[in-house]
């Protein structure tokens, strides 16, 4: 697998912007949010933080998250939501990404070696000491909804939608 370059974090963002400005005058002028939907294999990957409770796709949630190594492992830890899962998942599963707050951008060049890819996405109420965060874009999480707390916490727009395309290249499933 070759390697993802590393893009600064406004180029990523000018491209949403552009490609979303360029979405909405393509609709019939109608609600925008319609024209960023996209059902991917029956997952809709829309963003839709709510303050009601539950876990909605671009707000970041905790759970137990075990390690790859050892599955009887692992440490508790911030993961963004996607999308609620359809099927071949059961319901009430989420699709989600672990978030983290060590900075792999030093040693991305080893960690797109072991198939490991990461993205900046910025620091928000997730943590407490408000540290820049990453996202690893090439495991894609299915999670009990049941097994999540909901801190209230929720990434940018601009930065889910970015979030998705980018971890649209590693898993197909979330492709359109």
């Amino acid at each position: 697998m070759t390697p993802v370059r590393r893009l600064p974090r406004w180029v990523l963002l000018a491209a949403v912007v552009v490609a979303t400005i360029g979405g909405v005058l393509l609709t019939d002028g109608g609600d925008s949010s319609e024209s960023d939907s996209s059902e991917r294999n029956g997952s809709m990957t829309t963003y839709s933080p709510e303050a009601d409770g539950l876990p909605d796709p671009g707000e970041v949630v905790w759970t137990w998250v075990p390690y790859e190594e050892d599955a009887s492992q692992g440490k508790d830890r911030p993961v963004v939501v996607l999308a609620r899962a359809a099927a071949p998942h059961p319901p009430g599963q989420l699709l989600c990404l672990q978030l983290t707050s060590q900075d792999h951008d030093r040693d991305a060049e080893d960690e797109a070696r072991w198939g490991r890819y990461w993205m900046d996405v910025g620091s928000g109420d997730w943590d407490p000491e408000r540290r820049p965060s990453e996202v690893r874009l090439d495991r894609l999480l299915v999670l009990p909804e049941a097994e999540v707390r909901r801190e209230g916490a929720a990434l940018e727009r601009s930065v889910f939608d970015a979030v998705v395309t980018e971890a649209s290249r590693h898993h197909p499933e979330l492709s359109g």
